[in-house]
């Protein structure tokens, strides 16, 4: 067999160019996989926000709004499915003391903790923290307590 033979053979190459090529694609599939569930859990994190200052707004006093911004955020993060490792949520209440005919608002912040670590991909964090607020008006004619 002549040198030039041997450096016309290909067999092998394909085993190897998949050796090369395999673990980039599975990095590469990771990757999908942890940005579609951040871009997810930003989503829901963002819903429970807006539909929290919602439920808020519509409350009489302030007292009542807190409690139902709190228990719309929850709802709607299991809705959504979203494991938080750890979740804070708060209403401002101060629109509540607004005088009857003053424009006043409510804003509900929902944050949570999401969990990365499962995923394995080198160089990912192991957590990450989304935060959404939303404010929502308050009639400025509805009676409040």
């Amino acid at each position: 067999m002549s040198i030039a033979h041997r450096l016309r053979d290909d067999r092998g190459a394909l085993s190897l160019e998949a050796v090369i090529l395999f673990p980039v694609l599975i990095l590469v599939l990771l990757l999908v996989v942890a940005l579609g569930r951040i871009g997810s859990a930003n989503n829901a994190v963002d819903a429970a926000a807006r539909n929290a200052a919602r439920a808020a707004s519509l409350e009489r006093t302030g007292g009542s709004a807190s409690t139902a911004g709190q228990q719309m955020a929850r709802s709607v993060l299991n809705q959504q499915g979203l494991q938080c490792t750890s979740t804070s949520f708060s209403v401002s209440t101060a629109g509540f003391s607004a005088q009857i005919g003053e424009p006043a608002s409510t804003t509900a912040t929902v944050t949570c903790t999401v969990r990365l670590s499962d995923i394995g991909l080198p160089g990912l964090p192991g957590t990450k923290t989304m935060t959404s607020s939303f404010t929502s008006s308050i009639d400025s004619y509805r009676q409040r307590g």
